[in-house]
């Protein structure tokens, strides 16, 4: 995907957060997060769009702590929310393709990075914020089949190829993630490393996870279930149990 589509993407999808969490009310509980009440969400959400911007926007060149979350509630928060969101999607919208800021994934340029990160952080944040709206994880609004391949291709080829990555095993195993719509396929390697990832059937799996690529996202983001498993469940329940990106 392109830069730009992704900057569209966070655009949309923040209203849409911001929409569901409104309608939720902030002391909603968050079944896709079952820690967190509405409250929690957009404190986390609007104080990573803050983050990301001042990256872009003030060019720090290595890694630059954030402000905090706020202690606001009810209109307040919803209304720092918005203001931080447009100030996130008008920056990068602005911003040279060649502007020079750190960031911590690989990338064509700092620029497509921010757009492409803050975009899924937005997506999955949003189905938590519609979640919590509808009382259920399964209720999801739509997310486009190519869109949710790039978020896979994130967090397999990106996210967990780092020594971050707990999804770790020293009996090593071969997951496969199928797409079923896209006809897109992922082979992840399990081991006492990070795992390693690559698109393609390049091993023989041990478990095979596979549904529509919306559906894989946000299962492997853990915020539903794996809509079909086969094979040695245990590489699949590994992810489940390992794979969480904390913040911070």
């Amino acid at each position: 995907m392109e830069t730009a589509e992704h900057i569209e993407t966070l655009d949309r999808e923040g209203r849409l957060l911001v929409a569901a969490a409104e309608g939720a009310g902030t002391e909603a509980r968050v079944p896709t997060c079952p820690k967190w009440q509405v409250r929690d969400l957009l404190r986390h959400t609007g104080t990573v769009h803050r983050w990301a911007g001042a990256f872009v926007a003030e060019g720090h060149t290595s890694y630059h702590p954030g402000e905090g979350e706020p202690d606001l509630d009810g209109a307040e928060l919803l209304d720092w929310f918005r203001e931080g969101h447009r100030r996130l999607v008008d920056t990068l919208t602005a911003a040279p393709a060649d502007v020079a800021c750190w960031s911590f994934l690989p990338a064509p340029s700092p620029l497509a990075f921010w757009a492409r990160r803050q975009a899924h952080e937005t997506t999955v944040h949003r189905a938590d914020a519609e979640s919590a709206r509808d009382g259920t994880a399964d209720a999801v609004g739509a997310i486009a089949p190519e869109f949710a391949v790039d978020g896979i291709d994130e967090l397999l080829l990106a996210f967990h190829a780092r020594e971050k990555s707990r999804v770790r095993t020293d009996r090593p195993r071969v997951l496969r993630v199928r797409a079923t719509d896209t006809g897109t396929v992922w082979t992840v390697r399990l081991s006492s490393g990070p795992p390693l990832s690559e698109r393609g059937e390049t091993a023989d799996a041990d478990c095979e996870v596979a549904g529509p690529a919306a559906r894989l996202y946000l299962s492997l983001w853990n915020r539903q279930s794996f809509p079909s498993i086969t094979g040695d469940e245990s590489p699949a329940a590994l992810w489940r149990e390992k794979s969480a990106v904390t913040w911070g």
